[in-house]
């Protein structure tokens, strides 16, 4: 109750400080103040408002971390207490059942090898162990390690791990930790000692019989461990009992016996395994149960509220002073954005007054880029936006054009109807290999030309197309003239506007070496080479060439393009290429009467790929990385 009332009241003065502010905005409070004042108040207020509730924020998350965090590695280090306790029972244990099997199993207990072998297991492990001894049915003593003397007062079968032992004889028992009081030590010392002990079969000669096997665990093994993880808890401790409650190891072990220290969580033993938080006293903490394997023991790590508030207290601390130096610095730059902000404005606003009382218009430009284009940039905006979508109207017209003759110029329907019927002639004629021949030139002709839709292919594609076409037009022309490709592998995977070379090699059969005979030695050559970022593809015939009317105009007025073939004249393919890369690509013709023409294809070098294809056709290539480059 008394929660929800501060957060009621924590709201109320929240909403009564925003209250406020939208007040003085709405009522005119602000009206006399210079823009520089508002501006400082505001960001004041919300400064003050913003860094006191990430500190209040920030502190209670942090609070429920270091709560969470001390639990979380208490629970982790009763976990390996408990995993570290189970290795060394685990491992008194296997000794146990070393002696029972290996041993008492395999000899005779009157025998030297049993002794031998006894003496020996009990050396390999005295550091854990602190005296071994077999006892028979009756409680007589039969041998031990150390070598040593009974106490005549002692009667062993009346000893509660011999009794455990003899009821149930399938399992090992273990004692609380007590002192060894069984054998006379010549030093007088009393050891303090974990019990294990079991039910046996002893071999002695012919007459087989039982006993019990006792093994003295040092208590040490216990103690060292649990002493280990108390001497480094920083207030949180861990003890070690039965699931009676019967304290085995405490680190206040002494007070507890003397009186001066009792243990509140001693209820603890009784709960299941978990992480419980318990109040006694008006005292609150957290306990982790976790049970230690074989023994039913429990490991109990206690993390007394105290020791979370002290680490609470040091964070609080520090998110004050964080706070505090956080807000005086945010001041700091309120003031200078503020004067930075309100200093152009001001004297716009001067310059201003100063028109309206007719005054010069020397207007003030200044400040920010917003403040300096205020008065004229939107107007100049409209003008640009206008421009810029009546430009891009045009280049998608003319691109749709193009590519709409690129589509037209695909399949040459004058040019298929001749393939086809010199096909139909071979096949007569049983030249079915050069039919063949022609048949395949004609698929890989017709598959690029096609090229699922695309306008940008490999560069080693369109080779390929030309390969195909020129292929087919020697054995329509009876090989009256050569040609010779002579293309640098290094470009074969960069981009290029599809079918640009085919209409030019056209031109050149048609105004070239077509009409010359083959005595006349025509020759077309192609070559492809890439120059610093730039690719050349060359296309030169030995024809009878052009003059120089012909060559200044030939890409600037398409009517004096002459149009034979696929209808695609060398103004269409210059176009095609500059709507695609820019205004600095494009064809250069070299042409001399009688002696031949030279026909560049000058592109810029873009590697080949997916996204560089795509970005080509929608023509946002290099968008993005001008974009980059701007940031």
């Amino acid at each position: 109750m008394l929660k929800n009332i501060r957060k009621n009241k924590k709201k109320k003065n929240e909403s009564s400080i925003i209250g406020r502010l939208r007040g003085w905005f709405y009522h005119g409070r602000f009206i006399g103040f210079d823009i520089q004042s508002i501006i400082m108040t505001v960001l004041t207020a919300l400064t003050i408002i913003t860094t006191v509730i990430m500190g209040l924020l920030l502190y209670n998350r942090f609070k429920m971390a270091i709560k969470q965090t001390a639990v979380t590695n208490t629970e982790n280090m009763v976990e390996n207490t408990v995993e570290k306790l189970d290795a060394d029972l685990l491992n008194v244990r296997q000794i146990t059942n070393a002696v029972n099997y290996n041993i008492i199993q395999e000899y005779d207990i009157s025998s030297r090898d049993f002794n031998r072998q006894f003496s020996l297991l009990y050396e390999i492990n005295a550091d854990k162990i602190q005296s071994m001894a077999l006892y028979d049915d009756k409680g007589n003593l039969l041998t031990a390690e150390p070598v040593t003397v009974q106490k005549d007062a002692v009667e062993p079968s009346e000893q509660d791990w011999y009794q455990d032992a003899e009821a149930d004889i399938e399992n090992i028992h273990f004692s609380i930790p007590h002192i060894q009081n069984l054998f006379v030590d010549g030093t007088y010392r009393y050891y303090w000692v974990v019990s294990l002990s079991r039910s046996v079969d002893i071999n002695d000669g012919e007459q087989p019989g039982s006993g019990v096997l006792l093994v003295d665990m040092k208590y040490s093994v216990i103690e060292d461990t649990l002493a280990r993880i108390n001497d480094a808890s920083n207030g949180i401790y861990y003890y070690l009992c039965s699931r009676d409650g019967q304290m085995i190891y405490h680190p206040r072990g002494t007070d507890m016996d003397r009186g001066y220290f009792k243990e509140e969580y001693r209820e603890a033993a009784t709960y299941e395994d978990g992480t419980y938080e318990l109040t006694v006293n008006g005292r609150t903490s957290n306990v982790i149960v976790n049970s230690v394997a074989y023994t039913g023991w429990k490991v109990v790590g206690v993390v007394p509220e105290s020791v979370q508030i002290a680490s609470i207290n040091r964070f609080r601390y520090y998110i004050i002073t964080t706070v505090i130096i956080l807000m005086m610095m945010l001041l700091g730059v309120n003031r200078i954005i503020s004067k930075k902000i309100s200093r152009p404005i001001l004297k716009l606003n001067e310059s201003v007054k100063a028109y309206e009382a007719g005054g010069p218009t020397d207007i003030y430009i200044g400040g920010s880029s917003e403040i300096r284009h205020l008065g004229y940039s939107v107007q100049k905006s409209y003008e640009q936006i206008e421009a810029l979508m009546q430009e891009i109207i045009r280049e998608q017209t003319e691109r749709r054009k193009s590519e709409m003759d690129a589509l037209q110029s695909q399949i040459n329907p004058h040019f298929l109807y001749n393939t086809l019927e010199s096909i139909t002639w071979m096949v007569e004629a049983k030249k079915n290999l050069d039919a063949v021949f022609m048949i395949s030139e004609l698929a890989k002709l017709l598959r690029i030309s096609l090229s699922k839709g695309r306008t940008v292919i490999r560069i080693s594609d369109e080779i390929q197309h030309s390969r195909s076409y020129m292929n087919i037009q020697k054995v329509r022309y009876k090989e009256r003239f050569q040609i010779e490709f002579d293309i640098d592998e290094e470009i074969n995977e960069y981009c290029t506007v599809k079918l640009i070379v085919q209409p030019i090699l056209e031109n050149a059969i048609y105004y070239g070496v077509g009409n010359m005979d083959e005595d006349d030695g025509g020759k077309i050559t192609i070559r492809g080479e890439k120059k610093g970022d730039d690719i050349y593809i060359s296309i030169e015939d030995n024809g009878m060439g052009m003059n120089e009317d012909i060559v200044e105009n030939i890409l600037k007025d398409n009517n004096k393009v002459p149009k034979h073939g696929s209808g695609v004249g060398l103004i269409n393919v210059h176009s095609r290429i500059q709507l695609m890369f820019g205004n600095e690509y494009g064809l250069e013709v070299y042409s001399e009467p009688d002696e031949g023409t030279r026909i560049v294809i000058h592109i810029p070098a873009i590697p080949y790929t997916e996204e560089n294809r795509e970005q080509l056709e929608t023509q946002n290539y290099g968008k993005g990385r001008a974009t980059d480059e701007e940031k």
